[in-house]
């Protein structure tokens, strides 16, 4: 079949796009900006990248005409502001109407379970979207799943950043919320297997894991799986904006994800049994299991997506990045250094592993502390690290940095700032005959910005020194 994937740069797209290649299917890609796009995909027969914005109108043309099936997986968990529900029912709708001009057969949503009468902001908005995309034209199958358990989820980074630093944890009342986590191996199952089954056309199902255990016991697992021993109190009394705040200290999460975070967690998350474990022939697997298999992944570098590189955790720029390519340099203070370089390959390999648990080549303990500084003023720091060691694509995350440029034939990166800074800064590496020249960029805002960049050039004179020294050597 030919099949339209939505969120195709999110954590679920990109993991079920090569599933549907590997089932035979041609895929057509939505992404608001071709760059974002797996640079894999363009070496693909059967994928087709497609530049689509469902909240702009003049750009549904550019979806084909003869799809089959059609996957909506459009999420934002981080959008805060009052009017962030009436974009998510605008954008179904708008998703509809394109869609209804093609001869799509099926359209398949991943929604939240949503059984409870008091529902958080954001799982009532899923509800709302479930209702905006019915349709007369085509058949609708949902699914609705609760916690997701995968290497790079935003629920098991979390988990991980708590049970791995905190051998004694006070913790919300929250923490007692009954769930029932879901392997993202059978989540990707059971939405690939969906694909075309006229059985499940017009329906809604559950899907959750076998277990329904509680926060706390999701924790006391997860530290069981790695060995540790981990001790859980739980208070009566720690307002939303306080549990916030924990999380947001403790773990790689922004400020803005943990309160949507907490605000959905104090709702209980149990499905309703149906037969579509045996319809689809998936057997959920136990909670244990699925952190034992994303540990796996993650010890193979082989992590697909991560909810890091998603813009839910950017800390400035939205999806619109490109257009911050183009480096300014009027009012611009600027930091160039070149060096002659003895291996070009290495140093190429040796960019593309800069940050995460590589560090930044010479005083990274500096870095580290201007993360830690960052993330006292309302910052994303470091926490993010980076998904993959070696490999990086267009839009990544990486510490507090945002991939904007990366092409190795061109033999240049190009990052973008993320961090609290009274202006705008670029770092960027790039080889030309032989000699590698690194740009650091500030754009400063106001005063704040010039004695902010005066303030740092003392550590600048070194801390660069080194790094291009170590990148070119």
């Amino acid at each position: 079949m030919k099949i339209l994937v939505t969120g195709a740069t999110g954590y679920i797209g990109k993991r079920i796009i090569p599933l549907l290649v590997q089932d035979g299917h041609n895929v057509v890609c939505a992404v608001r900006n071709k760059q974002r796009a797996a640079s894999s995909y363009r070496d693909e027969e059967q994928i087709e990248i497609v530049e689509v914005d469902f909240l702009k109108p003049e750009t549904f043309t550019n979806i084909p005409n003869d799809i089959d099936v059609a996957y909506y997986l459009i999420h934002s968990m981080s959008n805060t502001s009052s009017d962030f529900e009436k974009l998510e029912e605008k954008c179904a709708i708008n998703f509809k109407s394109a869609l209804e001009s093609t001869q799509v057969q099926q359209v398949i949503y991943l929604s939240g379970i949503t059984n409870e009468e008091k529902l958080s902001k954001h799982l009532r908005s899923r509800k709302n979207v479930e209702e905006a995309l019915a349709s007369n034209h085509y058949a609708l199958t949902i699914f609705k799943a609760g916690i997701i358990v995968g290497s790079g989820s935003s629920s098991f980074e979390i988990i991980r950043d708590l049970v791995e630093k905190l051998p004694v944890m006070i913790a919300p009342k929250w923490l007692n919320t009954k769930t029932q986590p879901l392997a993202i191996r059978d989540v990707l199952a059971f939405l690939s297997k969906a694909a075309g089954d006229e059985r499940l056309f017009n329906t809604s199902y559950d899907i959750f894991g076998p277990e329904i255990i509680t926060y706390k016991q999701m924790l006391l697992q997860f530290a069981e799986v790695r060995k540790l021993k981990r001790y859980i109190l739980t208070v009566p009394v720690m307002t939303p904006k306080l549990s916030s705040y924990w999380l947001y200290f403790v773990t790689s999460t922004s400020y803005k994800l943990a309160t949507n975070l907490v605000d959905s967690m104090g709702v209980q998350i149990v499905g309703k049994r149906s037969n579509i474990n045996e319809l689809l022939n998936v057997q959920p697997m136990p909670y244990k299991e699925a952190v034992a298999l994303a540990f796996e992944k993650i010890e193979q570098n082989s992590i697909v997506s991560s909810w890091k590189d998603s813009f839910v955790s950017s800390g400035r720029l939205k999806e619109d990045f490109h257009k911050y390519v183009n480096v300014p340099k009027y009012g611009c203070f600027t930091d160039y250094k070149e060096r002659t370089i003895t291996d070009e390959q290495k140093t190429i390999d040796k960019i593309w592993a800069i940050g995460g648990s590589t560090g930044w080549y010479y005083g990274t303990f500096l870095w580290k502390i201007r993360g830690y500084l960052d993330k006292m003023v309302g910052g994303i720091g470091l926490r993010r690290g980076r998904t993959s060691e070696t490999h990086l694509e267009v839009g990544d995350a990486l510490d507090f940095w945002r991939v904007i440029f990366a092409d190795k034939s061109q033999k240049k990166m190009l990052l973008y700032a993320e961090m609290k800074l009274p202006g705008e800064a670029w770092l960027e590496f790039k080889i030309e005959d032989n000699l590698l020249k690194q740009t650091a960029t500030f754009r400063p805002r106001g005063v704040a910005g010039r004695l902010y960049w005066y303030s740092v050039l003392p550590f600048h004179g070194f801390i660069f020194k080194g790094m291009i020294d170590r990148l070119a050597s």
